[in-house]
């Protein structure tokens, strides 16, 4: 029950540094998003932005929002994630 609300809390938080980014503002909102298997938080600012960047073209993806991610594509951002540790630099 704890995970779905953790979850859950992740999508509105992602769906609002979406929002921010997109929105024309040129800023990046210090946010944090919660990592459901490490069950740790990250902050969503300018180097984790730059890294969900370099994730993507990695990957040769285009730009989606976290919050238009599947739970699995979610939860592989994150274990890339903490693998890359230096990703936003």
């Amino acid at each position: 029950m704890q995970q779905n609300r953790n979850y859950r809390m992740s999508i509105i938080v992602a769906a609002t540094v979406t929002s921010a980014v997109l929105g024309g503002t040129g800023c990046v909102a210090r946010m944090q998003l919660y990592d459901t298997d490490r069950q740790d938080y990250h902050r969503w600012d300018g180097r984790e932005n730059r890294a969900y960047q370099r994730y993507l073209t990695e990957r040769h993806e285009e730009y989606r929002g976290m919050s238009s991610l599947s739970d699995e594509d979610q939860r592989n951002y994150w274990r890339w994630r903490h693998a890359h540790q230096d990703a936003g630099n």
